[in-house]
């Protein structure tokens, strides 16, 4: 392990582990793979198996509701399901620089091969800018053989897209999969990209679950997508009284504030 990182792995014995799979969803565009890898941690209640800390994490702590806090870092649980047991990777942050990015990858591919995965889900966001996303999900995998199955799902796979490649772990997890010889796709939800969107993450984890054959509890992911509609109501109300007193003032049309 590269020194840099700091794991706490529970001991456990998960060599028997059914059919397992790996899900990772971490900060990214529109954090639409975050909210759905979180909202799979809060609705199939797994267990946590392992904290992932690192120096290519930001220097910083976050405080929870309590006013206790805890280091910048990444998760992995193990969800048991009827079907198959889940690894699911989430997080605070993906690295800051791109060494850490490629060790990083290195650390959650070699649980992937440790756990006995087969297959790979990384879920992230796909930027189409200012103008209102169309719900649809592109798709990228490391392997050609698994992309009719997944068109059948109607992921969508066009030539060379995204044109600008992807970035970060939602991307090279593909490639340090396929050294290791397991499966993986990428699955990105439409989103403009400006905003935080769970509505792009609610979208995404439907086509997820039709994949894995599946179902989960969309209700506390509804409630995200409810408050953000209202804020970006707010967004919009504030942009359009602006216009009225400084003749000046940015379109409705140009971009919306992007958090992240």
């Amino acid at each position: 392990m590269e020194e840099n990182m700091i794991i706490y792995q529970k001991e456990s014995d998960f060599s028997n582990l059914k059919d397992p799979i790996m899900i990772v969803g971490l900060p990214g565009v529109g954090h639409v793979g975050k909210f759905a890898a979180d909202h799979l941690v809060e609705v199939l209640t797994p267990e946590k198996i392992a904290d992932i800390y690192s120096v290519h994490f930001p220097p910083q702590v976050m405080v929870k509701e309590n006013n206790t806090v805890d280091l910048v870092g990444n998760r992995l649980y193990l969800a048991n399901t009827e079907k198959r047991d889940i690894l699911i990777l989430v997080g605070d942050s993906q690295s800051t620089d791109p060494a850490g990015h490629y060790s990083l990858c290195e650390i959650y591919a070699d649980f992937a091969a440790r756990f006995g995965v087969k297959m790979i889900y990384t879920l992230g966001g796909y930027p189409t800018g200012p103008a209102a996303a169309d719900n649809f999900i592109i798709g990228a995998v490391n392997n050609v053989s698994l992309i009719s199955a997944l068109a059948e799902k109607n992921v969508q796979f066009n030539p060379a897209e995204p044109p600008g490649g992807i970035v970060g772990a939602s991307g090279l997890m593909l490639s340090f999969a396929k050294f290791r010889s397991i499966d993986a796709v990428c699955l990105m939800g439409t989103t403009t990209g400006y905003i935080a969107d769970p509505k792009s993450a609610k979208n995404l984890l439907i086509k997820l679950c039709e994949i894995l054959e599946m179902q989960v509890d969309f209700t506390a992911l509804d409630e995200k997508v409810k408050n953000m509609e209202q804020i970006v109501e707010k967004i919009k109300e504030t942009v359009a009284g602006e216009e009225e007193n400084y003749p000046y003032a940015p379109s409705s049309d140009d971009d919306l504030v992007y958090f992240g």
